[in-house]
């Protein structure tokens, strides 16, 4: 099956290799506090404050860690207010490349990102330069490690639950879905007793971009760690073909 986003996986499983858990809190921490000025603290109420409750579970945060941030945030206690900005340009060899922060100092945040791609062989260009390669999809990943997840049977569950299209990927399945409808198809998922490792819409390239030099190859996962180290970076989607 086609349609996958290969960025989606190679996120989960630098996640979990790096343990990096108080930075992925701190990120999705800012997601939680801008959802539920949006739309209240209530997660049967509030898609997407449901949503970020099972990206913060699936990342192993305490569910104390989760009830403290919503009840400080509910009541009034984060300060802090955080805007959306979405960044774009190319990095060496012309991959594509979107970045989306959340951040309290739009001016700081932009000079950190175009210092990113300068650094490391790129350039940051306008809006829209290279958004129009990506679609927004919906995209669940199930975990599938001990691979016994049954192809036949998970594509008609798949389908069952609203899912579009799936690709069984290294140690996981990843299902594309309407992007309003991620949380609605995870849900239902989970009911048939598959475990969701993420539910995000996510900006999904059409075509995808092969680095051969290894100058380029370097400074492009230079490019990535730099920006995913980025407290106001919540997503990086390109169209690196990493394979």
């Amino acid at each position: 099956m086609s349609g996958h986003s290969k960025w989606s996986t190679i996120k989960r499983k630098k996640g979990e290799k790096d343990g990096a858990r108080a930075k992925i809190f701190t990120k999705i921490s800012r997601e939680i506090i801008v959802a539920i000025k949006e739309g209240g603290a209530d997660p049967n109420n509030n898609a997407k404050l449901a949503s970020l409750i099972s990206k913060a579970k699936s990342n192993n945060i305490p569910n104390d860690n989760i009830d403290r941030l919503i009840k400080k945030a509910a009541g009034g206690g984060e300060k802090s207010d955080y805007e959306n900005c979405v960044y774009e340009g190319y990095g060496p060899n012309g991959v594509a490349v979107i970045v989306d922060c959340l951040t309290d100092n739009r001016n700081r945040t932009a000079g950190e990102i175009r210092h990113y791609f300068d650094k490391f062989g790129g350039n940051m260009g306008t809006s829209g330069c290279v958004s129009f390669m990506f679609s927004l999809k919906g995209i669940i990943v199930l975990d599938n490690e001990e691979g016994d997840i049954d192809e036949d049977k998970a594509m008609e569950d798949i389908l069952e639950a609203g899912g579009e299209d799936f690709s069984f990927e290294d140690g996981c399945v990843e299902i594309t879905a309407d992007p309003k409808e991620v949380q609605a198809v995870a849900d239902a998922l989970s009911g048939m007793g598959y475990k969701v490792m993420s539910a995000e819409a996510e900006q999904v390239p059409s075509t995808y971009t092969t680095l051969t030099d290894e100058e380029h190859i370097k400074k492009m996962n230079l490019l990535l760690e730099a920006l995913d180290d980025n407290d106001d970076v919540q997503n990086v989607w390109h169209n690196w073909d990493m394979d």
